[in-house]
């Protein structure tokens, strides 16, 4: 099938002549979860998402799942309980997908946190989940294991747990599970205005193909309940269905920039997370292994008002990683040219104050928030971990627009059916598999598996050089994910682009990728030469390394 015909194929739904129960706008985690929640209530649901699904935030976060340490330690309980047993659930139900991984905290004479606070601290977050995860090494015992950290005054180290995850494929996972129960998704279709009945209530929304080469193709969708799950650009509708200016609207989300760097594992090996203080501003940065590749960040800055460009990171914040990093790792010296790739994410956090400069961005509060105006229910804020919190939340609010069924609380949900719905592959190539290729796998495509099996021919069972990704991912996406774009493709539906030199534009994959995507997409020699340099020119202003 060439790409016009998937995305007839994608579009058709938009015929429908009857309203939808629920317009999902923003095709991110929380979007996602929200489809996969009302779906299964048995509602028409329609999510739309104006660039590619996981476009924003949720394809550039620290791909970490976490109960929320640092909660503890500011007095806010209830939100690290709730996280960890969400951690909890997704380790269980996404195994390779949601992956344990240790932490460690390294302790020098003088420097905070010193072990006792720390431990105490590991000790009720071990308690929260019901599981022992903590460990503490003495000095001579941890440098034993890991002879590249700074000696000087080192006292030893604390170990934990929490997850991590490639977060645009949970995205895709959990969109997966909401197609499965009913729930139509579509990317790259704008919603470039609200529709408004005579009493000003949001009925519905005019919708953009962003992906189409006629400008003018607009698509008018009426819903009974529209729901905003657009994370950072949140206030842009809630103004619009508030009917304020721009001048007297009370913006809410304050966007922060969280940047990162990848390096390979050769350069500095780890297989396990180091969280320690930044030297400067002592602020919690993370070395973490992913991808078969190092990952350095997080920052955390106030980012510009947004428009729909990619966020980039800055050469101040490169520097800053590589100090801190640098920091930790006696005789590492790692500099620019170290670095195979960059992303930066901009979170949305809610301010506590309306012109949002009243804390740093790393001290406001990660919770997220729920409105309703004039039918328009929007959602912003939150973390990765809770998205089925966060859904579940948003149902409630929809409770006061939609007829629901009442039963859709957290503390039910909490004990109740699976997020994720499990099966074995019964198709006889994945006997053949390593164990370790059939956990990710079936960890992120669930109940897709058989299908991703059946289309794979015989050399798509290879890995991509030395990534944990198989060719048999590529085709399938391309045949069956919504690929619009070569950016699509290899930074989101698989990582490539992040792990891979020169963003796996290489002559040798460049090659492959070539004929899967004539293959599966129909694209002749122009649309692949017009999708490279578009890719190329994203990748170099947006992923790899900014001017010093």
């Amino acid at each position: 099938m060439t790409q016009s015909k998937q995305r007839q194929q994608a579009l058709a739904p938009l015929a429908r002549s009857e309203p939808w129960d629920m317009l999902i706008i923003g095709g991110g985690i929380t979007g996602a979860g929200i489809a996969r929640e009302a779906a299964r209530r048995g509602l028409a649901v329609l999510l739309i998402e104006q660039k590619d699904f996981a476009w924003g935030t949720s394809s550039r976060s620290s791909k970490m799942v976490h109960g929320g340490l640092r909660y503890i330690a500011s007095g806010d309980y209830k939100t690290t309980l709730l996280s960890v047993r969400e951690r909890e659930r997704m380790l269980t139900e996404a195994d390779g997908l949601v992956n344990e991984m240790h932490y460690v905290m390294p302790h020098y004479k003088g420097k905070f946190p010193p072990p006792w606070i720390f431990n105490t601290l590991l000790r009720v977050y071990d308690r929260i989940a019901g599981k022992r995860y903590f460990k503490y090494f003495k000095r001579d015992a941890f440098l034993r294991l890991n002879p590249n950290i700074k000696q000087d005054k080192f006292l030893g180290a604390s170990q934990f747990s929490d997850a991590v995850t490639d977060d645009s494929r949970l995205v895709m996972r959990v969109l997966g599970e909401a197609t499965h129960d009913g729930a139509h998704v579509i990317n790259y279709l704008k919603a470039e205005s609200l529709i408004t009945n005579e009493q000003g209530l949001v009925v519905g929304a005019t919708l953009k193909d962003t992906a189409s080469k006629d400008k003018d193709q607009t698509y008018k969708v009426h819903a009974k309940v529209v729901v905003s799950a657009t994370g950072a650009w949140a206030d842009t509708l809630r103004m619009q269905a508030s009917n304020e200016t721009e001048q007297s609207f009370k913006k809410q989300i304050r966007p922060s920039r969280g940047s990162h760097l990848v390096v390979s594992q050769e350069r500095l090996p780890t297989s396990q997370a180091y969280t320690f203080l930044h030297p400067t501003d002592k602020r919690a940065v993370f070395v973490f292994p992913w991808e078969n590749r190092t990952v350095l960040g997080t920052t955390d800055l106030d980012h510009p008002p947004l428009n729909d460009e990619e966020v980039g990171i800055t050469s101040a914040e490169v520097d800053y990683l590589l100090a801190a990093t640098n920091s930790l790792f006696d005789d590492t010296d790692l500099n620019r040219e170290d670095v195979i790739s960059t992303w930066a994410g901009v979170r949305p956090l809610i301010s506590d104050s309306g012109d949002g400069k009243r804390v740093s961005p790393s001290k406001e509060k990660r919770d997220h928030s729920v409105w309703l105006d004039n039918n328009l229910v929007t959602v912003s804020g939150g973390k990765l971990t809770t998205f089925r919190l966060i859904a579940l939340d948003v149902l409630e609010k929809c409770q006061q627009v939609l007829a629901l069924d009442d039963t859709t609380t957290q503390e039910q949900a909490i004990n109740g059916d699976q997020v994720f719905s499990n099966k074995t592959p019964t198709h006889p190539k994945f006997a053949t598999l390593p164990k370790s290729l059939q956990q990710r796998l079936q960890g992120f495509y669930g109940l897709q598996l058989d299908n991703l099996l059946e289309l794979a021919h015989e050399e798509d069972l290879a890995y991509v050089t030395d990534s944990n990704t198989i060719w048999a991912e590529i085709r399938f996406a391309a045949r069956f994910e919504q690929v619009i774009h070569l950016d699509d493709l290899l930074l989101r539906r698989t990582r490539l682009g992040l792990i891979l030199p020169h963003g796996a534009m290489t002559p040798l994959i460049s090659a492959r990728l070539k004929q899967i995507c004539q293959n599966e997409l129909g694209w002749d020699e122009q649309k692949w030469q017009q999708e490279v340099a578009r890719y190329t020119e994203l990748w170099q202003r947006y992923y790899h390394l900014p001017a010093a």
